[in-house]
């Protein structure tokens, strides 16, 4: 009841300069009502003695002044009704864009009250890691673009501080090599561990217990430096192994026009058997590439006499003895099989 009473209220003040409209026109009527003359035209010319007549009464005297005024003002209220929702269409004055340069007030909605919970911006801006604030209207992804030629002080000025704040896991891409030389201790120490109350936690020696970030490094230059990838060890089943052979072939095969269909056939027979062979039967730390290309190397061929076996023929022939129906020996001999119809050919 006290939100009707308050909305008619505000409707009565914004309708109110109306009424000045409606007895302005109802003069008007009056005015065109006692100027002499018969028709339209008569009046007009006469209107300035209406005007005089009508200015000596305060209210207008008929009927049909009054309605005149009524018509007057729902003419100017429409008027006013339509100016206002064309304004929705347009910008006045913001012709040029509306930014201005934010204020502390501006992005403190933004930030976290622990700056070390924020990505650094600036001295004394930043943006909260959280994905979900108090306020979900402050909600932000947390993608920043650093703009910068060579030598502006990228690394320098926002990776290493933002590095520095220790509150997230990092992929960092370091050309140079200088990002994991100059801050790895400090990400191999960590930061505090911090108890429910936010305060760091101490051994039973007082010393503060630390949170060590674990380093993992892909050098593609220096492989001695970098850690090493072994897809063997996401090998669970055959269908793993036919994926690994697809990729292999895909990211190995090289530029311009493809083979014969058949060679890159015998080539993925040749693979899965030789990787079904490693996974299966090899012991654990031989199951890598390096075992593969020695397999590879060791797959000696004479020209001069077809019936010698190379090293892999015979410990595919061994594995045959102990299991005939073996995933590797099945596409090895659909290997042999497509290269011997090659040398009948």
């Amino acid at each position: 009841m006290k939100m009707d009473r308050e909305a008619f209220k505000r409707q009565l003040i914004l309708n109110l300069p109306y009424l000045l409209f409606l007895f302005i026109f109802a003069k008007v009527g009056q005015a065109v009502r006692l100027a002499p003359g018969v028709d339209m035209s008569q009046k007009l010319l006469g209107l300035a003695e209406g005007f005089s007549l009508a200015v000596q009464s305060i209210w207008p005297g008929a009927l049909s002044d009054w309605l005149v005024g009524v018509c007057g003002m729902a003419v100017m209220r429409f008027a006013v009704y339509l100016k206002g929702k064309d304004a929705k269409k347009y910008r006045k004055n913001v012709e040029y864009g509306s930014a201005r340069w934010g204020t502390k007030a501006d992005i403190a909605p933004f930030m976290d009250p622990k700056p070390e919970n924020n990505i650094i911006l600036t001295q004394t801006e930043g943006l909260m890691m959280s994905g979900r604030p108090k306020n979900p209207a402050y909600a932000r992804n947390k993608n920043v673009l650093v703009v910068g030629g060579s030598g502006s002080g990228k690394t320098r000025f926002f990776i290493k501080p933002n590095l520095m704040q220790l509150h997230s896991s990092y992929v960092v891409t370091d050309p140079k090599g200088t990002v994991l030389v100059e801050c790895g201790k400090m990400l191999q120490r960590g930061r505090p561990k911090t108890g429910k109350d936010g305060k760091p936690l101490r051994d039973k020696k007082g010393k503060i217990i630390y949170e060590p970030f674990r380093i993992k490094v892909f050098n593609t230059i220096n492989f001695k430096k970098s850690m090493h990838y072994n897809p063997f060890a996401y090998i669970h089943c055959e269908k793993d192994i036919l994926k690994l052979v697809t990729v292999l072939i895909a990211n190995t095969k090289g530029e311009g026009k493809a083979g014969d269909d058949f060679w890159q056939k015998a080539e993925t027979l040749l693979y899965t058997a030789l990787i079904g062979y490693i996974y299966y039967e090899a012991p654990e730390n031989e199951q890598n590439f390096s075992t593969l290309v020695e397999m590879i190397n060791a797959m000696e061929v004479r020209e001069d006499d077809e019936s010698f076996k190379n090293a892999v023929d015979l410990l595919f022939d061994a594995l045959e003895q102990k299991d005939p129906d073996h995933f590797a020996v099945r596409q090895y001999k659909k290997y042999k099989l497509a290269a011997g119809d090659v040398c009948s050919k």
